[in-house]
């Protein structure tokens, strides 16, 4: 038990002053209800005994003093249970009263209209009220009034007359109160598994430690999408503002494949998503009906070193289709020479080397950034392995950029080349590839002799998620992907548009 007491305890005193509260604001209702119809109920009386007693003959008779008045006065009021029978003359003089200290002073009738020959009912001076004008004989004139009333009772009268249903109802009240608050807590502790409120806030806390202290992101979302909980490194990775709890997915700024991921259109176990140049792994579990929770993981370290064992597997590639292309000539070399043809060999062997000088030699004098360059060779031989002849554009130029603008390059001319190589489909055809460097920017264009990009999906390509064909691994779409999110983050673009084939356009800035 904590130090403020159990939780049913506290309960139980908060219900105990509820129907403590309630029951004050019962009665007070009660007393003024009370009030209400003891003053329509008294004014009514009043008003019957005064019109009473002004129809008798007697009060009317201006020769009748305070004597003969006085008597159906006093057996009005007896008979009727009012507390006051007054009668008074037109100048408000009272001329008979059960209070014979009254007699022959002035009737306070407030804003009676009395006077005006019509009967009024009101409060004066504490007391229910009734004045009914006495007319003359020509029923034009006010020669008598009847005043008749009762005194109001105090506040608390009504419940001081009857303190044993008050006490009954405060006794069923309070027994109510009592079960229904040992019920309640009950019930309540059932839902809480028992535990104390400082017992859940100490797991309160423990929580929200929990989950600001690991270095996953965690998002909770509800059965519509709005987000109920994110820890600090969710709200990182993702970018979130800081009023993203209660707010719809739909509403943030995310791409359309994070939507899809945290609303569950989109499944499946360890999925890739790029946000603001981070490669962050999403995993999506439901609850019940309850919503669903997602973790994040940042996995743009292991996506770089996938990206250089990537790297070094196109190398591998690149020195095998060379291998391959060699062990190609070597044969045919070697049957020219068991033939005899000597001088076929050596036109063989220099039109060989005139081919692979010839497009060293293009590369090195247009391109001056060393690993552009490689990059170009390595392709080379593999675009030739596949039937694919690789081309520059006549006017291309680059110099030697700085380090990171020229990783990007390598980034962004790798992939153009091999999606055009995989739109080819290993059929023949032929890749050009530009590079220009402007005032302050490198411009990269590549093209193939292919199908071509429907117009309709020429800015969905770019979408992580999307692609023409299916990507082993589970890394659909990612490599245009890649490209858009280099030149993005450089403040650059990319777009493409046909012409003959699939011409995509990057623009780099230094």
């Amino acid at each position: 038990m904590g130090a403020r007491g159990s939780l049913a305890r506290q309960l139980l005193v908060w219900q105990l002053v509820v129907v403590t509260c309630l029951l004050c604001a019962v009665g007070v209702l009660a007393v003024v209800q009370a009030g209400s119809n003891f003053r329509t109920t008294e004014g009514r009386r009043a008003l019957s005994v005064a019109e009473s007693v002004a129809a008798q003959g007697v009060v009317g008779d201006l020769g009748n003093g305070p004597f003969e008045l006085n008597a159906p006065a006093e057996t009005a009021r007896s008979l009727s249970g009012v507390d006051f029978v007054v009668i008074a003359g037109a100048d408000r003089s009272v001329l008979a009263s059960p209070d014979p200290g009254q007699l022959r002073t002035l009737l306070d009738i407030g804003e009676s209209t009395v006077l005006h020959g019509r009967s009024w009912v009101g409060e004066l001076d504490g007391s229910i009220v009734a004045h009914v004008p006495v007319l003359d004989e020509k029923g034009g004139k006010v020669v008598r009034m009847v005043a008749a009333g009762s005194k109001s009772p105090g506040f608390f009268a009504g419940v001081l007359d009857s303190p044993g249903n008050a006490l009954r109802v405060l006794g069923v009240a309070l027994v109510i109160g009592v079960s229904g608050s040992l019920l309640l807590a009950r019930r309540v502790k059932n839902q809480t598994l028992g535990l104390e409120p400082h017992e859940i806030t100490a797991l309160v806390e423990n929580r929200e430690a929990l989950l600001h202290g690991i270095k996953e992101g965690v998002v909770g979302l509800d059965p519509q999408h709005r987000i109920t909980l994110v820890n600090d490194q969710a709200r990182e990775l993702l970018a979130l503002p800081e009023d993203a709890v209660g707010r719809s997915v739909e509403d943030l700024d995310l791409n359309e494949r994070i939507r899809d991921l945290l609303t569950g259109r989109a499944t499946g176990a360890d999925q890739i998503v790029l946000r603001q140049g981070k490669v962050l792994t999403l995993n999506r579990m439901p609850i019940d009906v309850r919503g669903a929770v997602v973790t994040l993981r940042d996995r743009t370290d292991l996506m770089t070193l996938r990206d250089e064992l990537d790297a070094s597997r196109h190398a591998t590639d690149t020195l095998r289709a060379q291998a391959h292309e060699f062990s190609n000539r070597l044969h045919t070399i070697s049957g020219l020479l068991e033939l005899g043809e000597y001088d076929e060999v050596r036109g063989y062997v220099s039109r060989i080397s005139s081919a692979q000088g010839e497009w060293r030699a293009e590369v090195g004098s247009r391109i001056g950034d060393p690993a552009v360059a490689a990059l170009l060779i390595a392709k080379a031989s593999l675009a030739a392995e596949r039937g694919v002849g690789l081309r520059m554009a006549p006017d291309s130029e680059l110099d030697r950029v700085e380090e990171g603008l020229s990783t990007d390059l390598v980034t962004v001319l790798g992939n153009l080349v091999d999606n055009a190589l995989d739109a080819l489909g290993g059929e023949r055809g032929w890749i050009e590839v530009g590079v220009w460097q402007e005032d302050d920017e490198v411009r990269v264009e590549v093209r193939d002799s292919g199908p071509g990009v429907a117009p309709d999906i020429a800015e969905e390509v770019f979408e992580h998620g999307f692609t023409t064909k299916a990507a082993a691994h589970g890394q659909r779409g990612l490599g245009l992907a890649l490209i858009r999110q280099a030149c993005v983050r450089r403040g650059g673009s990319v777009e493409v548009h046909n012409s003959g084939g699939a011409v995509f356009t990057a623009r780099l800035p230094r």
